[in-house]
């Protein structure tokens, strides 16, 4: 069974591979060393398999690891004690092609979230009919039953801004994520109030970039950056394409989207004036008085 982000498996599995080269140990001698056959020890090096926190500190103790940092950073990659296996997302494991589970699984980890978008907002903003519209949009034909599952999916997700201790996520959205009439009046008048209670919460920081803004960096295309706690060398950047995600790890990738992102939230509206612009948009977008409800 593979446990948790495969991004994060490969991460830790060339770490360990490196770890045991640096001991003088080939796999079959680590494999002795800790009771295991030779391929787990080979799939887990290739980010293959999954390996749960107590075998990665068995691993480092074979490889007579003693800096308290290294250790900590290397089992935080392993995930939780289970593996990571029975997350609520496990029952729609046949729905969500491995790169989605993955996005899932590193949101849920990270203690902030910095996300970019210049087309749709952001799934952890979206209302119910919002997601339902942009999930029919991006992946047309599917039965009603499976656009009904994605949808519960969505909002699942957004459960990290309300647990005790909530993610921070901080967004910037082009001016075209509001004006785009997603679903109709009805659904874009609901979604750009709910954007305006959400960006409310201590925990949000939602700026918007206005056309008048001219060119910037974002229209090369939206973005994620996760970060996690305790530390940065875990931080991930996730890149959405049309059938597939990129995941940058190296620090010159994480530096330049980072930067990149600081440069946006310099141009774009305070948050105090983003809600104000919100609230302007929300009137071209008022449904007729047969629509309202």
């Amino acid at each position: 069974m593979k446990h948790g982000p495969a991004v994060r498996r490969r991460r830790l599995g060339a770490e360990l591979r490196a770890l045991r080269a640096r001991a003088g140990l080939t796999s079959g001698e680590t494999a002795r060393l800790v009771g295991w056959h030779q391929s787990k020890v080979s799939r887990i090096e290739t980010g293959r398999s999954g390996v749960k926190p107590a075998d990665v500190r068995l691993l480092l103790d074979a490889f007579e690891v003693s800096d308290d940092a290294l250790r900590d950073l290397l089992v935080s990659l392993a995930g939780s004690e289970d593996g990571g296996g029975r997350h609520w997302w496990h029952a729609y494991r046949s729905l969500l092609p491995p790169a989605y589970r993955d996005f899932i699984s590193l949101e849920a980890q990270a203690c902030r979230v910095r996300t970019v978008e210049t087309s749709v907002v952001p799934g952890l903003l979206q209302t119910p009919d919002y997601a339902r519209a942009v999930t029919r949009a991006a992946v047309g034909g599917l039965p009603d039953g499976q656009v009904d599952a994605l949808v519960e999916v969505r909002i699942a997700r957004q459960d990290v801004l309300r647990s005790p201790s909530p993610v921070r996520l901080s967004a910037v959205l082009d001016e075209a994520v509001l004006r785009r009439r997603v679903g109709g009046p009805r659904v874009m008048a609901e979604q750009l109030r709910h954007l305006a209670a959400v960006a409310r919460l201590p925990h949000v920081r939602l700026q918007v970039l206005p056309f008048a803004s001219g060119e910037h960096v974002g229209l090369t295309g939206p973005f994620v950056v996760f970060s996690f706690p305790n530390t940065s060398d875990l931080d991930v950047v996730v890149l959405d394409h049309l059938t597939s995600s990129l995941y940058l790890e190296r620090k010159e990738d994480l530096k330049a989207y980072t930067d990149a992102f600081t440069s946006l939230q310099r141009h774009a509206l305070s948050p105090e004036d983003s809600l104000d612009f919100i609230a302007g948009i929300a009137g071209v977008h008022r449904p007729p008085d047969s629509e309202r409800t």
